[in-house]
């Protein structure tokens, strides 16, 4: 059972990393940096005690309420989903330290995610 939900995390890891974390990071506003900062130091100690069962039920409240055409997120709530799953990472990293790696590219891939790019999306589902 273990090794079956080592192995199904280690895939997560791998697939939730887009090309573009391969590539050098995007660049988001200053204000929303300094957002995702308090987000993540009001939330670190709580994630880091998250089991699989919550963070999954995080992860996927986040990607249900992103694809939902009738929702639209504030900044706050979604630097507060996408910085709860980066920080989820730190926790991933000290379970495993032989996917240390893989861990830190999951983690700047989410911290690189940009409302901007939320919001165009939600402009797209429109169409």
């Amino acid at each position: 059972m273990r090794r079956l939900l080592s192995l199904s995390l280690l895939l997560f890891l791998v697939f939730s990393i887009s090309d573009s974390a391969f590539a050098q990071s995007k660049k988001i506003p200053i204000d929303d940096q300094l957002l995702q900062d308090s987000i993540y130091k009001s939330n670190k100690k709580k994630i880091m005690n998250f089991s699989m069962k919550e963070f999954d039920s995080l992860f996927f409240e986040f990607f249900s309420r992103k694809n939902d055409p009738e929702i639209l997120l504030s900044k706050t709530d979604f630097y507060n989903y996408t910085v709860q799953i980066a920080a989820f990472s730190d926790r991933l990293e000290k379970l495993y330290p032989d996917q240390k790696e893989v861990a830190k590219q999951n983690k700047e891939h989410w911290l690189s995610e940009s409302y901007e790019d939320y919001l165009e999306y939600k402009e797209s589902q429109k169409k």
